[in-house]
């Protein structure tokens, strides 16, 4: 059964996958969507702008409006849960594990309750360094060690949700590096694409980090980098064609690649020469800093997701021409 063939709740849905989700149901036709997002005073609000969508609720009085009435806001038959802090630096911990997790937990129970196919994002930052591997099909995810007080709070609803029985019945998705229009709301948690953009700009070059592991060189340290038009292709698929897999998956692009490689990418798209110049990490990162992510997307290819991978020099191309050098958002 599609689950995109009535209303669809979309939280964070100003935000960067979020938005990017609203703008990939509207390809499909799709405007009977709320959308929920606490806005603040930056400017995501103008992701909003050229989307269709059909009514929009701030986070805490969806939250509480729900907690008074289950029927409030009426009958979803998909539920994309992509609200939360995403700061990898925040250091509320009570903040991140009521806005994280315990909302999550409130959601999922609303929607289970209410027949709705729930949808959320876990992270790949529940997986840390990768010691006890990034496999999306062992059951030990209590086995895993975040690195930071972000990836623990989205690590602890996994938890709480393979102890309740629902991960059979809901899909948590791991999104690893994301990169993409849409983001320059997010300041220092935007992608390394989004800011190199602005220093090659402004000084000719790009600023990596320097390896402090002796396995990397520097501009060395490998991620997968996965394009968010992909990123919500692979989210969507578990709301439509019939899809009726539960569990934890990691979305990624399947394939590591080096920061330089990164970004050379990023220079090719705006026709410059590479120049590369690498700076002290802070210390405050060192210990919680990631040397390694690849995905291995077979569990996602398992459940029918045939889609191929936007090449990383075809996405960086399309980001930076097309959005990042015109000041464009999705659907613009």
């Amino acid at each position: 059964m599609n689950a995109l063939g009535g209303r669809i709740l979309v939280t964070g849905g100003a935000g960067f996958i979020g938005s990017a989700l609203v703008w990939a149901l509207n390809r499909r036709g799709i405007d009977d969507i709320l959308v929920c997002d606490v806005l603040h005073s930056d400017e995501k609000w103008r992701n909003l702008v050229p989307l269709r969508y059909a009514d929009y609720v701030e986070g805490a009085d969806l939250r509480a409006r729900l907690a008074q009435s289950p029927t409030a806001f009426g009958k979803f038959s998909a539920v994309l849960h992509m609200g939360a802090c995403s700061s990898t630096t925040e250091r509320n911990a009570s903040y991140l594990v009521d806005n994280n997790t315990s909302f999550t937990r409130e959601l999922a129970a609303w929607a289970l309750g209410s027949g709705s196919r729930f949808i959320y994002a876990s992270s790949a930052a529940t997986y840390g360094d990768g010691a006890q591997g990034m496999d999306d099909r062992d059951p030990r995810i209590d086995r895993l060690r975040p690195l930071n007080m972000y990836g623990y709070s989205k690590h602890l609803f996994d938890l709480y949700a393979r102890r309740l029985g629902w991960l059979d019945r809901i899909v948590g998705v791991k999104y690893f590096n994301v990169f993409g229009p849409n983001e320059e709301h997010k300041g220092d948690m935007r992608s390394v694409v989004s800011k190199a953009h602005l220093q090659v700009r402004d000084s000719g070059r790009i600023e990596l980090f320097k390896s402090y592991d002796p396995r990397y060189q520097d501009g060395g340290q490998m991620r997968d980098f996965l394009y968010v038009k992909d990123a919500v292709e692979m989210t969507l698929h578990f709301a439509e064609k019939g899809s009726s897999a539960g569990g934890l998956y990691n979305l990624g692009s399947g394939q590591a690649n080096t920061w330089t490689t990164l970004a050379g990418a990023i220079f090719s798209a705006l026709g410059r020469e590479p120049r590369v110049e690498f700076i002290d990490m802070p210390e405050s990162l060192r210990a919680k800093y990631q040397y390694y992510t690849q995905a291995d997307i077979a569990k996602l290819r398992a459940t029918g997701y045939d889609r191929p991978v936007t090449p990383l020099a075809e996405a960086v191309g399309d980001y930076v021409r097309n959005y990042l050098a015109t000041g464009k958002r999705l659907g613009e």
